[in-house]
């Protein structure tokens, strides 16, 4: 384990470029509402600032190619909106912004859509659009859904609802269609604080893995008391000191 930030006083939800050699987060490095940054995956070069506004943005997926990185903004007039900002030059456009709620925008294996969560039927659910669009939209959860993330596949798409691991498939070409969800596992892990904004698990590159934080057991209560007598005595005789 080791120390990646030492600017600012509140750096979170880190996302890695896909090249492995950057990884973005939001900071209030400078001051104001915490805008994106990022920084060398080694620690070296400081924090390098993205975006600079008076609302907050949390990053959550790069492209497959590194060029884009998708966000969501907090904006007070039109709530959480999903935001693009193109690395090549710095600037950010808007993907949805709505008075509802979107968030988690994830985008898939091949980069021509994105996952996102929103909770415009009155319950968070998960979505998928094209990228950049034009283009409809599927809803991809049918009870309530969160915190979406793709297979590297492309072929599979997960998300969770409530303690369940749900999945689908997920067909792209020649036209975009999915399965019914189906139940991975049904365990319960901590979730993101921020549900429909955020993501508190992750897929191995080979899709048959999780990794999830799990919550430390409730410590059982303690019903005796051991009192060890005279344990000096024993110690010296296991261990002896050569003096008399």
């Amino acid at each position: 384990m080791t120390r990646f930030t030492f600017e600012g006083s509140n750096n979170q939800t880190p996302a890695w470029t896909p090249d492995g050699k950057r990884i973005a987060f939001y900071s209030n490095k400078e001051g104001g509402a915490p805008n994106l940054f990022w920084q060398l995956a080694d620690g070296s070069g400081g924090l390098e600032r993205l975006t600079t506004s008076d609302y907050t943005h949390v990053p959550r997926s790069f492209s497959p190619d590194g060029q884009l990185l998708a966000f969501h903004e907090n904006n007070p007039k039109t709530n959480k909106d999903i935001w693009v900002l193109r690395l090549s030059d710095r600037k950010a456009e808007p993907f949805l912004r709505t008075p509802f709620i979107e968030g988690a925008p994830t985008f898939s294996p091949d980069g021509h859509w994105l996952a996102y969560v929103s909770n415009e039927s009155g319950r968070p659910e998960v979505y998928v659009q094209p990228y950049p669009g034009p283009g409809g939209k599927w809803q991809i959860s049918t009870e309530s859904g969160t915190e979406p993330a793709w297979n590297r596949n492309g072929r599979e798409l997960f998300y969770r609802s409530g303690d369940k691991m749900m999945a689908l498939d997920v067909t792209i070409e020649p036209n975009f269609s999915v399965g019914k969800p189906h139940l991975l596992f049904e365990r319960h892990y901590f979730t993101s604080d921020f549900p429909l904004v955020g993501t508190a698990y992750d897929i191995s590159p080979d899709g048959q893995r999780f990794l999830m934080v799990k919550g430390v057991e409730q410590a059982t209560a303690v019903t005796q008391i051991n009192v060890v007598l005279n344990w000096f005595e024993e110690l010296k005789q296991k261990v002896p000191t050569g003096k008399k």
